[in-house]
């Protein structure tokens, strides 16, 4: 009563303590935001911006503040900005079940560059006076509830030609769209438009780099300057009854950590993909002579290469940027390498593939894709297992093979080696198979350009000389004489004399004996004779070309289950020995 007659009402009262706590709750710190979990998608009762609209920045790849279109539209007139990364379990859920620790789908290594990465943007965004709100769930059901609880009327994320994000951004844009939230989507993670490119084509792929390059041209963007910094960022709003954390570790999701010698020396973030550019573009003159099919596959104190793929994949470092900074250095220098072998031509590259993969269905299969050769690949699961697990008995296989598992990366020509290896040069085993083992174990393992490679260096399309085979044996000799490389991954064989160390099996036993090294106990003999397999792969390869061409690449399964009974009913009885072997390969 005393209330009411000082001119109080118990309403505007009421509505004091709502302001009070609302103001309360935004002063607290950052990691102090409402953590209870997000059950129902609920209005908030308070109040929601003073000024402006709400949009929500809605990060996948692109972790990165420079050259971020998304980010920058989000931020323009709004009131309150969300910036929202979702722990996906697709991609991020334990898997007891695989072959090495992580997820079904990314290996440990990969995981831990991604949450890298995430902290990095979290404290950019931090210093913008924003932070990342970091979710958990179905990222199509989170970001829709978001959208509801937040009273969002923009929605902005980068365009991602992966089959995954391309479903799941029709059922978000849906979503949107019906609720009357502007969505802004840009190509920003390539240097072109696969759309676009495709169209000039008249609706077609590009399936040579030539076309590609003549059709592309100069990127659209090109004359502008890019934006490489913001100043500011709006304020976060309200969060409603969404459940916010900071970015996990890899404990949090539920991983063992892996020892030191077992994690990648590359650091996610953007700050790193920043710093390494800046170090690798120092070098002019090694920028303007550059050239992709040279280069030291053995190298591994300092690659011969820059190393900047991973920051690429997760989009730490925007493409554009790059390509923008290769282009200063080029008009300051007297001669550079020109693509395909330049650095501008690897980045053009990855357009290629991205443009081949965003027309091709089943792009990442050979049935039902109908740019990719129909082989009978041979289903061994042992050889499988052993080029997986470095067992082959090659070192120089077996040690790139190591490098992939203990550091999520290898050097590009390493990566030709061992895939050539595992299909068309030895083993004959489908690409598939080895697709899947690279989109775990690497940290820059890339849907669009994992595939691409694999259907190239299985000679299953866009390459087609099936008889050229890297030797797993004098390929890397000629790079690494003295077998350092090998000595640093495969341990096991450090005490082996340079003459051996790239065929241990030809050693004799009193060598073998002294380097602590025997062959067969512990290091594998070789899993094939090379010279046999090798030609072997050959002839198998050329029968099967030989069917898609008279079938006009309408091969059916019946046609390949034919074809693999007439390649083994042919099969020599007798194979002839390797010329060095001085051990029985297998037993």
């Amino acid at each position: 009563m005393a209330m009411r007659q000082q001119g109080f009402s118990p309403s505007w009262f009421i509505q004091f303590r709502l302001f009070f706590m609302q103001f309360a709750l935004q002063r607290l710190p950052a990691t102090h935001l409402n953590r209870r979990p997000c059950l129902a998608p609920c209005r908030s009762s308070m109040s929601k911006s003073g000024s402006g609209s709400n949009s929500l920045m809605w990060f996948r790849k692109g972790l990165r503040i420079h050259d971020n279109p998304a980010l920058e539209y989000a931020a323009r007139g709004s009131g309150c900005l969300y910036p929202v990364f979702v722990i996906d379990p697709h991609y991020m859920e334990p898997d007891p079940n695989a072959f090495s620790p992580g997820s079904s789908l990314a290996g440990l290594n990969r995981i831990r560059f991604l949450l890298e990465s995430l902290v990095d943007l979290d404290l950019s965004l931090r210093r913008l006076g924003s932070r990342l709100l970091v979710m958990r769930g179905e990222p199509g059901e989170i970001i829709s509830r978001c959208l509801k609880e937040w009273d969002i009327k923009k929605l902005c994320f980068e365009f991602d030609t992966d089959p995954y994000y391309r479903a799941l951004d029709v059922r978000v844009k849906n979503f949107a769209s019906a609720d009357g939230i502007e969505i802004f989507c840009p190509v920003s993670h390539t240097l072109f438009n696969p759309a676009d490119i495709i169209q000039k084509n008249g609706g077609k792929v590009p399936l040579t780099y030539q076309s590609f390059l003549k059709l592309a041209g100069d990127p659209t963007w090109v004359a502008s300057p890019l934006s490489l910094g913001l100043s500011s960022l709006p304020p976060i709003g309200d969060v409603g009854c969404c459940q916010i954390t900071d970015v996990p570790t890899v404990n949090e999701l539920g991983y063992d950590d892996l020892d030191e010698d077992g994690q990648t020396p590359f650091k996610g973030g953007e700050t790193q993909a920043l710093a390494r550019l800046q170090i690798s573009l120092a070098d002019k003159e090694w920028v303007a002579k550059f050239k992709k099919p040279k280069g030291d596959p053995s190298a591994f104190l300092k690659p011969a290469t820059t190393v900047l793929s991973p920051y690429l994949k997760f989009g730490c470092l925007s493409s554009r940027h790059f390509y923008q900074s290769l282009q200063n250095i080029y008009r300051t220098v007297k001669k550079h390498t020109s693509p395909p072998v330049s650095l501008v031509g690897q980045l053009l590259w990855r357009d290629f593939f991205y443009t081949a993969s965003f027309g091709t269905p089943n792009f990442d299969f050979m049935r039902g894709n109908l740019i990719c050769k129909q082989i009978p690949w041979d289903d061994n699961n042992e050889l499988l297992v052993a080029w997986r697990d470095a067992k082959t008995g090659f070192p120089w296989i077996d040690a790139i093979m190591t490098q992939l598992r203990k550091w999520g990366w290898m050097h590009h020509l390493a990566r030709h080696c061992v895939a050539c290896f595992l299909t068309r040069g030895d083993l004959f085993i489908h690409w598939e198979k080895g697709r899947h083992v690279f989109d775990r174990l690497l940290i820059d393992g890339d849907w669009s350009i994992n595939n691409g490679n694999w259907l190239w260096l299985s000679c299953s399309s866009f390459f087609y000389q099936y008889h050229r085979i890297y030797s797993p044996i004098s390929f890397g000799k000629k790079y690494d004489p003295e077998g350092k490389f090998i000595r640093h991954f495969l341990p096991v064989l450090k005490a082996m004399p340079k003459q051996y160390i790239y065929e241990p099996w030809t050693a004799p036993l009193s060598v073998q004996i002294k380097a602590n090294c025997i062959i067969g106990k512990d290091y594998p003999k070789p899993v094939v004779s090379h010279d046999v397999a090798s030609k072997e792969c050959r002839r198998k390869m050329g029968e099967a070309y030989a069917l898609n061409q008279k079938l006009s690449s309408q091969v059916s399964d019946q046609d390949l289950q034919n074809l693999r009974r007439k390649l083994e009913e042919s099969r020599p009885h007798e194979e002839p020995k390797p010329k060095k072997l001085k051990q029985k390969l297998i037993g």
